[in-house]
């Protein structure tokens, strides 16, 4: 017997986390907020591409694992493939999904937005960046965590980006650490 969560359920409690970090818990430090919600995301991640590859062999390099990533974890986690993955064949990578799931229900004004890993700070985005853009931009800390935590789960470490430029649509920069 197969174990399914409803999409509402996941959206609504991913939107409540994002809220209870970015308006409670650290409302005047969204530094940490991300921080806590990338967290979040990494170690979820992490225990999915374990569920997810048990019964596979280990990818022997790391396109084989970016490319699980774009085809069997994105369907099974938005019941669709990544739109678009480029490289640079340098160690990165760009995941493009043109009409974000977590994304679809938002609407900011067409301000280009930048989410970086958590190890930098988003309290030094642009300054011409609208609060409902930077609000939303919250909500691509998590996907990011996801990434993160799969691609380290197989044995890949990497620092990975968001840029929600176009709304719904959404880019993940993976850059693979040496």
């Amino acid at each position: 017997m197969v174990k399914e969560v409803a999409e509402s359920c996941v959206e609504s409690v991913m939107m409540e986390m994002v809220s209870a970090y970015c308006n409670r818990f650290y409302a005047n430090k969204p530094e940490l907020a991300a921080r806590r919600i990338e967290a979040i995301g990494y170690q979820v991640g992490h225990q999915l591409s374990e569920r997810y590859t048990m019964e596979r062999p280990r990818f022997t390099d790391h396109l084989d694992a970016i490319k699980f990533i774009c085809k069997d974890f994105w369907s099974e986690l938005f019941k669709k493939q990544i739109d678009n993955l480029k490289t640079n064949h340098r160690g990165t990578f760009v995941l493009q999904d043109n009409r974000f799931r977590w994304l679809t229900r938002m609407s900011i004004d067409p301000v280009p937005v930048i989410v970086t890993d958590s190890s930098q700070d988003p309290s030094s985005m642009g300054t011409t960046e609208n609060k409902a853009g930077q609000a939303t931009s919250m909500h691509l800390y998590f996907p990011c965590g996801l990434i993160r935590g799969a691609l380290s789960n197989l044995g890949i470490p990497c620092a990975v980006s968001a840029d929600m430029s176009n709304l719904p649509a959404c880019s993940f920069v993976i850059r693979i650490k040496v």
